[in-house]
């Protein structure tokens, strides 16, 4: 009896290598992660998936590929949204096929100094309500939408929400996806965001800030501020 190499094709977003350069992290977006006949990886039913399996992460093997394929892995950045079919031939996944369906980033950075006013008073107010998290909508000088920004207390303990972020244990998708489903604004994939989350050295917050336009003028701000 012909075995079958077992199959996964999704959505899927890509949080770049933070374990192994010569792997990508990738987590599954509206739990698309469905095999072959209805089967995962494993022999689970696909019917089983439940709201802890929407997100799922998975480490892919960016090694020995060819050709094009080999470029657009090698070139694939955290943030990036890709339809991907991957196959499982021993237990563990490899790359069939890779289609970039919008051209996001994640950026991180720890320890930033200088916080921007609009994320303090958007944290005073959460504090005023005693609330851990709060988030507004940030405009242009023209008075124009141009992101969406969160602030999110720090943990206490052992929990590190920033890595947490970064790894794909809280997933940022959801936050992408309010900003996708604004009517206002051209979708994602004809219009990439810039997702920047910082953590302060000294506030007693997290920032998520999902600018619209990846290349445009707040979006470089953010960058030439704490990207250095």
């Amino acid at each position: 009896m012909t075995s079958t190499t077992p199959t996964t094709s999704g959505r899927y977003r890509v949080l770049g290598r933070p374990r192994d350069p010569a792997e990508l992290l990738l987590v599954t977006v509206d739990g698309s992660d469905a095999g072959v006949d209805g089967e995962r990886p494993g022999g689970a039913d696909s019917s089983e998936t439940d709201a802890e399996e929407a997100f799922a992460p998975v480490y892919v093997d960016t090694t020995g590929y060819s050709g094009g394929s080999a470029e657009t892995i090698d070139d694939l950045h955290a943030g990036a949204l890709v339809e991907v079919t991957l196959s499982w031939p021993d237990g563990e996944p490899r790359f069939e096929t890779v289609d970039i369906v919008a051209e996001t980033t994640f950026e991180f950075y720890d320890g930033v100094t200088g916080i921007f006013e609009a994320a303090k008073e958007t944290w005073m107010l959460a504090e005023a309500e005693n609330e851990g998290m709060n988030s507004r909508v940030t405009k242009s000088t023209d008075g124009d939408p141009n992101g969406a920004l969160y602030v999110f207390a720090k943990q206490s303990g052992a929990r590190d929400l920033f890595e947490e972020f970064r790894t794909g244990v809280t997933p940022l998708d959801p936050l992408v996806r309010r900003v996708d489903d604004a009517e206002s604004l051209p979708p994602e994939r004809e219009q990439p965001r810039a997702v920047f989350v910082l953590r302060p050295a000294d506030e007693p917050f997290l920032v998520v800030y999902v600018v619209f336009r990846r290349d445009g003028m707040l979006a470089e701000t953010m960058r030439s501020t704490y990207g250095n």
